[in-house]
């Protein structure tokens, strides 16, 4: 157990050094009006600055500064541009945009004119060299396309499930050489135990558990791994994309529905030992609670994540907003301070979300596969 203490203690630390000055080094937005170089100094600016970490990106912008210049610098890397057109599917790099999201910046690739307006990806209309704005500052001249970039999102669950295939590959090769795993396989193999004894085994039950072992041990690791992601400086959200927890909660759905016995069904539509009137009104609400599970999946998963982000981000702030105050050595101790007590608990909510997702779910499915005795 001291050895799997290590990474975390190490995801903990760097989550801690660098939540501070990495939260409001800069934004991705070159559009600033004031003349202090695109800091972001104001309560309007950090809430906008927020609502853009919360969102998914196209590129990675680690930190931004201005030179001697005055010229806004932006330290990252792009992302491939995927998208489908009128024209057919056209790719080119994120960085031509030149990490422009009010649509200024025109980008044209293949006889297409592409603009990039609140991190979505517009086409312009035939003949149009700009992109024109209504009053609600939206494009009147063009329309989004359909987008299947690598975004920011796209590229931490690649990430992720590239260390799990290595990290499982991993553990199955340790147990060809002996009882006992060695090196990183000795961090997961108590982990994978512990899915298995104590969630699988006690809500699906011994007889079917192990089909669905797979599943609860990639959904556990996924979103915890993710979580943790979320931690780093590099700026992650990827369960707080409500698409992605989304998808989680229906692959659950599915699995259940799929794997439903007789019993199951017969419990939701037809229940046994109920006056018929009964059933006629229980059936709709059993129907309609079949539904809800999955709701209760996401947006618990969602909402948890994206809160503790921007109570975290929010906190990181004080040093901007308390500095008049308490002056610049007591508004940041102050954030400091706060930010570390704060980043400790995400770290046990990073787990605890996964332990969620993953104990609902194989409740979900041992209710689809319980084998009732009728008398």
């Amino acid at each position: 157990m001291m050895i799997a203490k290590k990474p975390i203690y190490f995801l903990t630390v760097l989550a801690i050094v660098f939540s501070s000055f990495t939260a409001f080094a800069g934004g991705g937005d070159t559009t600033s009006n004031s003349n202090d170089g695109g800091r972001v100094n104001t309560k309007s600016e950090i809430d906008g600055y927020i609502k853009h970490h919360l969102a998914d990106s196209h590129d990675f912008t680690l930190f931004s500064y201005t030179n001697d210049a005055g010229e806004r610098k932006h330290i990252g890397f792009p992302l491939p541009v995927i998208v489908w057109t009128s024209q057919g599917l056209k790719t080119f790099m994120s960085s031509e945009f030149h990490h422009n999201d009010d649509g200024h910046v025109v980008v044209e690739n293949g006889g297409v004119k592409f603009a990039k307006i609140h991190s979505k990806i517009y086409e312009l209309n035939e003949g149009a060299t700009a992109v024109a704005f209504d009053e609600s500052h939206h494009a009147t001249n063009a329309h989004k396309v359909l987008d299947f970039s690598i975004t920011k999102s796209v590229f931490g669950m690649l990430l992720v499930g590239l260390l799990m295939f290595f990290g499982f590959r991993g553990l199955a090769s340790g147990y060809k050489k002996g009882p006992v795993p060695t090196g990183f396989a000795r961090v997961l193999e108590p982990l994978v135990l512990y899915v298995r004894d104590e969630i699988a085994r006690p809500n699906i039950g011994e007889k079917h558990y192990r089909r669905f072992m797979g599943f609860l041990l990639t959904v556990f690791f996924f979103i915890w791994a993710l979580n943790l992601l979320g931690l780093t400086p590099l700026g992650f959200n990827v369960t707080g994309q409500i698409a992605v927890t989304v998808c989680l909660a229906m692959f659950t759905f599915f699995i259940v529905q799929f794997s439903g016995n007789k019993d199951y069904w017969k419990h939701i539509f037809w229940m046994p030992g109920v006056p018929v009137l009964m059933k006629i009104v229980l059936a709709p609400i059993e129907v309609l609670g079949m539904l809800t599970k999955p709701f209760s999946l996401f947006v618990r998963l969602f909402a948890n994540i994206t809160a503790g982000h921007s109570v975290v981000m929010g906190i990181a702030a004080l040093m901007i907003l308390l500095k008049a105050k308490f002056g610049t050595a007591g508004a940041t101790s102050i954030s400091f301070l706060l930010t570390l007590f704060l980043t400790l608990i995400e770290v046990l909510v990073a787990f605890l979300q996964a332990y969620i997702f993953t104990m609902l779910s194989s409740l979900f499915i041992g209710m689809a596969v319980e084998e009732h005795d009728h008398h």
